[in-house]
């Protein structure tokens, strides 16, 4: 702090003035300071609104994408389970073809079996008719 030389009638004027005048920059100057600080803090107040909505916004969207997640796994899920529901009822279906297929070739091969003994046998009577003429020819008076 400053000290005053005193004159005759009390401290001298132009020090106490001079000093006053400094106080008075100083307490301008500080208050020019606190403006600039008081209009930097709402800027930054405006900027911190500013954030808080982008992360408001950031967090809709991540629980937007994360049910979205969720019903697409869900759709997943079921389409897959019909797929499978589909696909054994296919299968089930093809193995009843194929049963009925091979029955249906188990009969066709003992149909023919049956058709071959039974060709056989007519082949073997008549053979045995053409032999017996070949026989009967020996007997023949010539």
């Amino acid at each position: 702090m400053d000290k005053f030389k005193t004159g005759f009638s009390g401290y001298k004027k132009e020090e106490v003035n001079k000093f006053v005048n400094d106080v008075v920059k100083q307490v301008e100057s500080m208050l020019a300071d606190l403006r600039t600080k008081d209009i930097e803090i709402q800027e930054l107040k405006k900027s911190l609104e500013h954030y808080k909505n982008m992360e408001n916004t950031f967090n809709r969207a991540i629980q937007v994408a994360e049910e979205a997640s969720s019903q697409i796994k869900r759709i997943a899920r079921d389409e897959g389970s019909n797929i499978i529901t589909e696909a054994k009822k296919n299968a089930s279906r093809i193995v009843n073809d194929a049963l009925m297929q091979a029955e249906k070739t188990q009969m066709e091969t003992a149909q023919l079996k049956r058709n071959i003994v039974t060709f056989k046998r007519r082949l073997r009577t008549i053979i045995e008719s053409q032999l017996d003429l070949v026989d009967d020819i020996d007997h023949l008076d010539l």
